[in-house]
């Protein structure tokens, strides 16, 4: 279950992902197959290759994409390895 972002930022991330930009948004989420993760990151991009390379320098799988909206593909970041990555970024305002 997804909450805590305004319909703004939905719009403009996924304006972003769609023009092929790497995108981030954070928003809480609650799933009980991630106990004690009360927030995850999107990291989007339209273009999977550029994603996938994106995620590689990070350790990330390219078959951890979740791609179920063609138009919107994107790695779901949370715990110490989002919090790292979003550091090494330079988007600490995204880490809550």
């Amino acid at each position: 279950m997804a909450f805590g972002i305004k319909r703004e930022e939905l719009i403009e991330w996924k304006a972003k992902v769609a023009r092929g930009e790497i995108a981030f948004i954070t928003h809480y989420w609650l799933d009980d197959r991630f106990p004690g993760t009360k927030s995850v990151t999107k990291v989007g991009c339209r273009d999977i290759e550029k994603l996938a390379a994106w995620g590689k320098q990070y350790g990330l799988e390219p078959q951890w994409i979740d791609k179920r909206k063609a138009t919107m593909p994107h790695f779901d970041l949370f715990g110490e390895r989002r919090d790292a990555i979003l550091k090494k970024e330079g988007l600490e305002h995204l880490i809550w």
